[in-house]
C-alpha cells in the first residue's frame, strides 16, 4: 500500500509539474506578444480602409453625376440615336464602377498589409495555368469589343440572334442581355454570337393581305384601297415608304387577294400596319366587298 500510494503522489507530481510549465509557456508566449502594437495597427488599417471606402464612394457619386450630365446633353443633339446613346451609357457606367472597385479592392490590401506587387506576379502565374481554361472569356471581351464599335447592336434594337430574338436590354464586353417578346431574359456570351439580324436600322416592311372572293370588283377594291390610303398617310409621319398596291395575288392554299406594302421607322410597323388593315377591311365592309373568312377549295 505505501508503495502504491507513493507512485501515485509521484504521478500527480508530475502532472503537476506538466500543466504548470505549459501554463508558464503559455504565459511567456501571450506576455511576448505586443498587444499595444497590435491594436495600433489594426486601428490604423481600419481607420485607412474606412477612408478609401468613403473616399472611393465619392468618387463613384461624383463620376456618376458627370456621366449622366455629359450623356444628358448628348440626347438633347438630333444626330446621335436614342439607342446607341443607351448602349454607351450602360457601358461607360460599367466600365468606371469596374475601374473604382479595382482601386478601392487595391487600397484596402494595401491598407492591411498585404504585398499587392507580389500578389499580381503569383497573379501572373496563376494566370498563365489558367490561359487555356480563360479563352471563352478572352472570346467574349474582343466579340464585345467588335459589337460595340462596329455597331452592331444597341440598347432599344430589336434584333435576332440565332435561336433568340427579342429587344436588347444591355450591351457589355462579356454578356448581351436579350428581353424576348413573351419576357424571358436573355444573357447571351459574346461569342456566341456570330450572326446578328438588326430589325431597328433600317425602315421596317409592313405587309398587308387582303383575301377577296375570286368574283370581287377589283376596280371597286382598289378605289377603297386608295381612299383610305390617302385618309391614313397623314396621320402616321413614321412611315417612310407609302403604300404600294401590288394588286391581286395568289396567296396560296386557296387563298386569293390584295397585297399591300409599305415601308416604317423601325418600332412602328406593326402599329402602322394593324390601323391600315383594319381601316382596309372596314371600308371594304361598307362597299358591300365580301372578304371571305375560310379558305377557298380550288378544283384541280
Amino acid at each position: 500500500m505505501d508503495s502504491s500510494n507513493q507512485l501515485d503522489s509521484s504521478i500527480a507530481v508530475d502532472v503537476v509539474d506538466t500543466l504548470t510549465e505549459q501554463t508558464n509557456i503559455f504565459s511567456e508566449f501571450w506576455n511576448s506578444i505586443d498587444w499595444h502594437n497590435i491594436i495600433a495597427t489594426v486601428t490604423a488599417s481600419a481607420i485607412q480602409i474606412i477612408f478609401f471606402t468613403i473616399f472611393f464612394y465619392i468618387i463613384k457619386v461624383i463620376g456618376n453625376y458627370f456621366i449622366e450630365r455629359t450623356f444628358e446633353n448628348y440626347r438633347k443633339k438630333k444626330d446621335i440615336s436614342t439607342n446607341r446613346l443607351n448602349t454607351l451609357y450602360n457601358l461607360s457606367k460599367n466600365l468606371f464602377q469596374s475601374f473604382v472597385g479595382f482601386f478601392l479592392f487595391y487600397a484596402i490590401l494595401s491598407a492591411i498589409g498585404i504585398p499587392v506587387g507580389t500578389l499580381l506576379a503569383g497573379a501572373g502565374v496563376i494566370g498563365l495555368a489558367l490561359s487555356l481554361g480563360a479563352q471563352g472569356f478572352v472570346s467574349d471581351i474582343v466579340n464585345g469589343f467588335f459589337l460595340l464599335f462596329e455597331k452592331q447592336i444597341d440598347v432599344g434594337d430589336v434584333v435576332e440572334l440565332d435561336t433568340v430574338s427579342g429587344v436588347v436590354v444591355d450591351v457589355n464586353l462579356k454578356t448581351t442581355k436579350i428581353k424576348s417578346f413573351d419576357g424571358t431574359l436573355n444573357f447571351v456570351p459574346n461569342r456566341y454570337i456570330t450572326i446578328v439580324s438588326n430589325k431597328s436600322r433600317e425602315d421596317m416592311r409592313a405587309q398587308i393581305d387582303i383575301r377577296l372572293l375570286p368574283d370581287a370588283d377589283l376596280e371597286k377594291v382598289n378605289s377603297v384601297i386608295t381612299n383610305v390610303n390617302d385618309a391614313l398617310v397623314p396621320q402616321y409621319p413614321d412611315i417612310t415608304e407609302p403604300p404600294n398596291n401590288l394588286g391581286l395575288i395568289d396567296l396560296g392554299n386557296g387563298y386569293y387577294g390584295i397585297r399591300i406594302v409599305l415601308f416604317a421607322l423601325h418600332g412602328h410597323e406593326f402599329e402602322i400596319k394593324n390601323a391600315f388593315s383594319q381601316a382596309y377591311v372596314t371600308a371594304l365592309a361598307k362597299e358591300g366587298i365580301e372578304i371571305p373568312t375560310n379558305p377557298l377549295k380550288v378544283m384541280q
